[in-house]
């Protein structure tokens, strides 16, 4: 478990050993409360970060449903990149 702003998160993949909590620090702010999972990756040394939600988020809407995760990382990142997903505790 992981605590960030206060929140606990759950790291559920960490594709490449990508974690890093100081480079996570240094980019999450309140914007990313409100999602349920935090997608990070990593293009040409830098941290990316984007937000999933469940079906049954207030923020949910197509473009950040978590089922579609798998098909972000393909189209979205460079391919076999560093990643990581953060669950909210709820």
């Amino acid at each position: 478990m992981e605590n960030i702003n206060g929140i606990n998160y759950e790291i559920i993949k960490n594709y490449k050993n990508a974690y890093n909590k100081e480079d996570i620090m240094n980019k999450f702010t309140d914007y990313f409360e409100p999602y349920d999972y935090i997608l990070g990756d990593y293009a040409y040394n830098k941290l990316r970060l984007k937000g999933f939600c469940d079906k049954s988020n207030e923020i949910y809407n197509q473009i950040n449903d978590i089922a579609s995760l798998d098909n972000y990382i393909k189209k979205n990142c460079a391919y076999e990149c560093a990643y990581f997903v953060l669950k909210k505790i709820k």
